[in-house]
């Protein structure tokens, strides 16, 4: 079990020391928690509902920070190009999360044009029961990109980095809060990038 802790450790140290210089995308990062750890909540009630806050708050602001305003250049923190980095990346890279986020954005068009979704659903009769729908959809695509990657993890690495990996996405949005519920008031203070990443002081 200590292993299992050293591993998680390890992969949360350096998902922060790699990914997350930016306190744009560390703020991005402390709403998405919030907005997951509400939809950890919801899905108690309704998971439909607690999907469509997953993707369209937790996600869209979590992934928006990488895309628009990580650095993507030479890290001289931890001496690696973004090109290594990428290629190390134990979960999804920007690559990875591209053909994930299709497939995201391609499911309410896939909907739209087929109620039935290939006839594993009944059609939908209101606005509402389309948006719930791709509610089900969008838990599935979340449900399906989490074991798809673990197991993917178990072959290409091995067992515990895919349970490792696994924990720490479904803890990330506990774990952010605490590392990121300070970053919008740096953030507010004109710190654009952490200068304590890596040992930095300013």
């Amino acid at each position: 079990m200590a292993t299992f802790r050293e591993a998680l450790a390890t992969q949360r140290a350096d998902d922060h020391r790699y990914y997350h210089h930016s306190r744009i995308n560390q703020s991005l990062h402390f709403f998405s928690a919030l907005s997951f750890l509400f939809a950890y909540a919801e899905a108690f009630k309704d998971p439909a509902v607690s999907a469509l806050i997953g993707w369209l708050l937790a996600m869209v602001s979590r992934q928006a920070g990488h895309f628009f305003f990580e650095p993507k250049g030479y890290d001289q923190v931890n001496h690696a190009t973004h090109e290594h980095k990428e290629a190390i990346k134990v979960g999804y890279n920007l690559r990875r999360k591209t053909i994930l986020l299709a497939i995201w954005a391609a499911a309410p068009l896939a909907l739209w044009f087929d109620p039935t979704l290939f006839e594993r659903f009944m059609p939908y009769a209101t606005h509402e029961g389309f948006l719930r729908r791709v509610g089900t959809v969008w838990l599935a695509v979340g449900v399906g990109g989490l074991l798809f990657r673990t197991v993917q993890l178990f072959f290409i690495k091995d067992v515990q980095t895919g349970f490792v990996w696994l924990t720490k996405i479904l803890t990330d949005p506990f774990h952010d809060v605490q590392l990121y519920h300070t970053a919008p008031l740096h953030l507010l203070r004109g710190e654009l990038i952490d200068p304590t990443i890596g040992g930095r002081r300013a």
